[in-house]
């Protein structure tokens, strides 16, 4: 990756957002990836799995020899069956599980879902979410946004873990996607910013809970990165500095933020790392 960065196009989309339409197109590791067997033979669930870092995770997961479950909009279909190309073209299975996470019957029956398709489940990654940066204050925020952006990010994350217990065991692991947004709030994005921090705190107290299980229990935190959300909730303006106020000076692509998660899914490298937030923010710090 260049340790310097051109501003991104203008463009927008309506939420969610549709990586065809990026410009320019996010890396996933598509062709960068290169497995080792890390995950031989485990069957995972990523939520948000159609787009971004869920593709990337998806692709990594594929190549390090897991089966793969993804949750993902409807209308997000496009993406999912691009993603589930590339999983089964690394040769492994791939569950295309659409469904809206903010309705709470859906997102609890999502684990039994995967689990019909894949046989079980060893690994969940509650990916999901969203934000909305389009507005000047607090005061623009509406009840539905702060429910779709809470549903979804706290919410979903609850209720696919509950669905997903009775499915794990020893060994077992979650990893949950927090944000630099927790540690570096923006005040756009307040309301998003808040699930964050309550994902942090959600993953030490589920690792507090699920360790006499055997259940490791982490999160990655992303900074900037390079997925259809930023188009489709950012402000034009701000895309033209997305990333440059990070050390490295840049954005990062989905394919630089896989191998987090493929290290916490890792029972061997991993087997002893839990109520861990692992950052992966271009250097802004996660303390």
């Amino acid at each position: 990756m260049a340790d310097d960065q051109q501003a991104f196009p203008a463009q927008q989309q309506d939420p969610p957002g549709l990586t065809g339409a990026m410009d320019p197109v996010p890396d996933h590791g598509e062709q960068s990836y290169r497995g080792s067997g890390r995950l031989e033979g485990l069957r995972a669930l990523i939520t948000g799995g159609d787009s971004g870092i869920g593709r990337a995770a998806a692709i990594a997961f594929a190549r390090e020899g897991a089966d793969v479950a993804i949750g993902y909009l409807p209308e997000e279909e496009e993406d999912a069956q691009e993603t589930a190309r590339w999983v089964r073209e690394a040769g492994r299975k791939v569950a295309l599980l659409p469904g809206d996470l903010t309705d709470e019957a859906t997102a609890r029956a999502l684990p039994d879902r995967a689990v019909e398709e894949l046989g079980g489940l060893d690994v969940l990654v509650n990916n999901a979410g969203f934000q909305m940066a389009r507005r000047d204050s607090v005061e623009d925020i509406t009840t539905d946004e702060i429910d779709r952006v809470l549903k979804t990010n706290v919410y979903a994350l609850l209720w696919v873990t509950q669905g997903a217990l009775k499915h794990l065991s020893s060994g077992s692991s979650i990893i949950n996607n927090s944000s630099i947004q927790a540690y570096q709030p923006s005040t756009s994005l307040l309301d998003y910013a808040s699930t964050k921090a309550a994902i942090n705190n959600l993953t030490v107290n589920l690792a507090a809970e699920l360790g006499e299980r055997g259940i490791r229990v982490n999160a990655v935190a992303p900074g900037p990165i390079w997925t259809p959300l930023q188009p489709a909730t950012q402000p034009v303006a701000k895309l033209k500095e997305f990333g440059k106020d990070t050390p490295l000076g840049r954005a990062g692509q989905p394919a630089e933020v896989a191998p987090a998660f493929v290290f916490l899914a890792s029972p061997r490298e991993a087997g002893y790392v839990s109520a861990t937030v692992v950052g992966v923010t271009g250097g802004k710090p996660v303390f």
